[in-house]
């Protein structure tokens, strides 16, 4: 398997990653632990979570990604095997969010305990905190990195701008710096992140590490009208990419992928893992039979005619 350096970091992961927030929502701790054991089998690495996956779900409270995570880390022993992404910042409770020193450090030991692990391989901001100056957030990182708790840090839905101000403040006061950025990036959602923020990362060397990569699933081809969307968990957030713009962009990976001999969805996370700017895709299953499936997307060469033809349906 093809190992691709986390930015700058001392991380290396798999082109492509798994993303936890179904563990607790939508998939249960055993088809969870099924996947997780699936995932690793085959030579991918790099698992990414949030202390509040997932918050959102009636009945749940955040933090349940974090929890079926550590229980599988724990029953396998394969703590040293893998590499642990979580994130911090958004409200998980009355007073509890944002990147102030204080909070940080709440919630990194929640997520250490979550997590049953000693440390988390990549820690990252899940979005700008206008509230705090970014060198109290940066000095609190370090405490962490000194301490042992955390390895490398990342920075989730920041602007341009604010990620450019992150990168200079670091230099400046010799603190550490983001390696990764969690952009929301894909084929019918390309507009937010290409452009100035993707230059900066090529730039600085920045790794990305899109989430949404398949569109909350649109892009497995599998919603093809509304219908299609009636009584599934994600429905809710495909409805807005059933257009003519959204429609083109399937009727290209269609057609590319039939000539591979492939899917859709491999065919659009191949297109991803082959951009340049990109480290690797986060995609999520709900079953061992899509995982098997989107887990092919690195073996996917796409030639120059068929990158061509994608991003002209999708531009």
């Amino acid at each position: 398997m093809e190992q691709r350096r986390l930015g700058q970091s001392s991380l290396h992961i798999a082109p492509l990653a798994f993303g936890g927030n179904v563990f607790g929502w939508t998939t249960d701790e055993s088809t969870s632990f099924a996947l997780l054991d699936a995932f690793v089998a085959a030579g991918f690495n790099f698992i990414d979570s949030a202390d509040v996956y997932s918050r959102w779900h009636p009945g749940n409270q955040g933090g349940e990604s974090e929890v079926i995570l550590g229980k599988w880390l724990k029953a396998r022993g394969n703590r040293d095997k893998v590499i642990v992404a979580t994130k911090l910042g958004i409200e998980m409770g009355p007073g509890m969010k944002g990147l102030s020193r204080s909070y940080m450090m709440q919630a990194v030991e929640a997520s250490l305990r979550r997590l049953q692990t000693d440390y988390i391989d990549l820690y990252q901001s899940h979005r700008d905190d206008p509230d705090t100056p970014i060198e109290e957030t940066l000095s609190a990182y370090a405490e962490l990195i000194k301490q042992g708790k955390v390895r490398e840090i990342g920075a989730s839905n920041y602007s341009a701008a604010r990620l450019a101000e992150s990168l200079r403040i670091s230099s400046a006061h010799g603190l550490p710096r983001y390696q990764s950025l969690q952009p929301l990036y894909n084929l019918v959602e390309r507009k937010g992140f290409e452009g100035e923020i993707e230059a900066l990362c090529l730039r600085e060397k920045i790794a990305v590490i899109p989430f949404y990569s398949l569109a909350s699933g649109f892009l497995t081809g599998k919603y093809r009208s509304a219908a299609d969307t009636e009584g599934r968990a994600r429905g809710s957030r495909v409805a807005k990419y059933l257009n003519d713009a959204g429609f083109r962009v399937i009727a290209a990976l269609d057609a590319v992928a039939k000539r591979h001999q492939a899917t859709p969805a491999q065919v659009a996370l191949a297109w991803m893992i082959a951009r340049p700017s990109i480290t690797a895709p986060i995609a999520s299953a709900t079953n061992v039979e899509q995982l098997r499936e989107i887990m092919r997307a690195p073996e996917i060469n796409l030639d120059a005619d068929a990158i061509a033809q994608i991003d002209q349906a999708s531009a």
